[in-house]
């Protein structure tokens, strides 16, 4: 395949990249820079603007670009642009890709990045890509971005991956890891909310499988074995050798971080992984304690 991916610099896009070239397939990345290789494409995703020429002879798109949520706290201009880098890009793409149609070589498909945030806060009750949206800022930023992306011409088949916490060396594991190797890992409020995550492992092989199903519309990228946040801190402390005893109140979390940290900490959020289950996707790394454990 020739796949084209926008958000390739990121922890998750390169390691989509590298999974994708390991089985033979040939990647374009798109750079906001001036091209190095024959493999990179120039774009300018904050004008919302992608030569169509890009996309030619692709098979595939897939759209992983947008601001970090880690970057704390959330400011108002920080609000902004964790929207509108989420919209600008997916509406560059979605040009480019009705551009492809009008000139009669459509793109077959378009995996467009998501976020289980679409579900707001919702304890005691079980998530699937059925569930209704929630409220709160996350949800909003995902309603707009998924709509965006199903704005792609009828001819390209479009799959939003709602992407949990991912378990990685980098993005929102990292402050976890610090925080463990200082001897300060503990219970974020109750500890009890539960957290979707999955292995960044896995979360590149699902984006691959993604491209290759016949998967349409929402999927929930998340482990699937249901954590709390307890459970994950206490498998990074344990990792770490260092304990799992420092409690941080809810109240001291929504004061320090608000929004951000209501809706990325002290959210409660039982997401199950039911397309990915259903299509046949085989996890690496079924339990938390075994994505901490595979982190270089």
């Amino acid at each position: 395949m020739r796949v084209v991916v926008g958000g390739a610099s990121g922890m998750i896009g390169r390691a989509l990249v590298a999974r994708l070239r390991e089985r033979g397939d040939r990647v374009v990345v798109l750079v906001r820079r001036t091209p190095e290789g024959a493999d990179e494409i120039r774009w300018d995703p904050a004008r919302g603007h992608l030569d169509p020429a890009a996309l030619a002879d692709a098979d595939a798109v897939v759209n992983l670009s947008g601001a970090s949520l880690s970057k704390l706290p959330w400011t108002r201009r920080w609000r902004g642009e964790i929207l509108s880098s989420r919209v600008q890009a997916t509406t560059a793409l979605v040009g480019a890709l009705h551009a492809r149609a009008a000139a009669g070589s459509p793109v077959p498909v378009f995996v467009s990045g998501s976020a289980v945030g679409v579900y707001g806060d919702r304890p005691d009750e079980e998530l699937t890509e059925a569930s209704a949206p929630g409220g709160g800022f996350l949800a909003e930023v995902v309603r707009t971005w998924e709509a965006t992306a199903l704005g792609a011409p009828d001819g390209t088949r479009v799959a939003l991956a709602r992407t949990g916490l991912v378990v990685g060396p980098d993005g929102a594991t990292a402050p976890l890891r610090a925080l463990a190797r200082f001897g300060l890992a503990g219970p974020l409020g109750s500890g009890r909310q539960h957290w979707p995550w999955i292995s960044l492992d896995d979360e590149a092989d699902a984006l691959v499988h993604l491209l290759d199903a016949d998967i349409r519309g929402a999927v929930n990228l998340v482990g699937p074995q249901s954590a709390t946040a307890a459970d994950v801190i206490r498998a990074v402390a344990a990792d770490a050798g260092r304990p799992y005893w420092l409690p941080a109140p809810s109240v001291a979390i929504a004061t320090l971080l608000g929004d951000a940290g209501r809706e990325l900490l002290l959210s409660d959020q039982l997401v199950r992984p039911t397309v990915l289950a259903d299509t046949g996707f085989a996890f690496r790394h079924p339990s938390v304690e075994q994505a901490v454990a595979a982190v270089a």
